[in-house]
């Protein structure tokens, strides 16, 4: 299964959601694997803590893979164990029946490109044997209406990938901004669909194969709230109701949301994996984050969830 993640602003948790939603994958017994397509700022494996690929790696990275020949001739890119060379000792070592968990980092000094025909190919190869060796294969977009995603879409529409199951994750923060943003990249003039449609796609499959994902949602009734006066909880439950309409105008309401994961101060200040450790032993994590993450994960998987997908 492939999985792409998407959003449409900078700064709404995809990149450590999609680490945390792997890392859930894999500690449940599933081989997964992460691709760094955020071809602007390939920073997945500094949320991983992999020291040689904190900005990417200095060459041989998913950049090299798709342009450059003798790379792309060897037959792989680049590839890091994430269990083996974690900076965090909570994952140097693979826990009994994990499964596997790989980084397909970007190369440091790359950045945004068009793709030409040689680089989809490529694409197409890549996804067609990494799909075969991983469960699930979540490859992360750079944010907005990116070569990256028109890249992907046109990969995902030829004839070598309509038998491999694709799904969309949107990310989008609960707020007045982002809420917009989000409709507008799934179903904007240049957005998803039409991207898709154009390279390809059955408009109504593609349809089915989004959905999106609220991240940082703040719940005006969850315990860490306690604190406040009940005026500001009463002035935060008028705000979700609000942004609930908001999300309705816009068609990211809750009939098309997978999942949200609430606001974290451990994801809002570290953008780090959150362990068991860190919600049992050290404390500093929410048990409903991590609970999200496992939601997530788990209906990523369940084709019910995806009906028409």
């Amino acid at each position: 299964m492939l999985v792409f993640a998407a959003s449409d602003k900078g700064g709404t948790g995809r990149s450590v959601t999609s680490c945390n939603v792997v890392y859930r994958s894999a500690l449940a017994g599933s081989d997964v694997c992460y691709l760094d397509f955020d071809f602007g700022s390939p920073t997945a494996g500094s949320i991983f803590q992999i020291a040689e690929a904190t900005r990417g790696v200095p060459k041989g990275g998913l950049h090299s893979y798709l342009q450059d020949p003798d790379v792309a001739a060897t037959g792989e890119a680049k590839r890091i164990d994430v269990w083996s060379r974690s900076a965090r000792r909570s994952l140097r070592q693979r826990p009994p029946g994990s499964g596997k968990l790989m980084l397909f980092p970007g190369n440091q000094d790359g950045g945004e490109f068009e793709p030409d025909k040689e680089a989809l190919r490529r694409c197409v190869h890549l996804f067609q044997a990494l799909d075969e060796e991983f469960d699930m294969c979540l490859i992360d977009l750079s944010a907005g209406r990116s070569y990256a995603t028109q890249l992907v879409l046109r990969a995902t529409a030829d004839r070598a990938l309509r038998g491999v199951t694709a799904r969309w994750l949107v990310f989008h923060r609960w707020t007045r901004q982002h809420i917009p943003a989000a409709g507008g990249l799934v179903y904007g003039q240049n957005g998803i669909l039409n991207v898709g449609v154009e390279a390809g796609h059955d408009p109504e499959r593609l349809q089915a194969a989004i959905k999106f994902v609220r991240t940082a949602v703040v719940d005006p009734d969850s315990a860490e709230l306690s604190g406040l006066r009940p005026a500001q909880v009463a002035w935060l439950r008028d705000c979700d109701e609000d942004l609930r309409r908001l999300a309705a105008v816009h068609r990211v309401g809750r009939s098309s949301m997978l999942g949200s994961v609430p606001l974290d101060p451990v994801l809002q200040w570290q953008e780090q994996l959150i362990s068991d450790n860190d919600v049992v032993a050290r404390d500093v994590a929410n048990s409903s984050t991590v609970e999200a993450f496992d939601e997530l994960s788990r209906k990523l998987s369940v084709d019910d969830e995806w009906i028409g997908a």
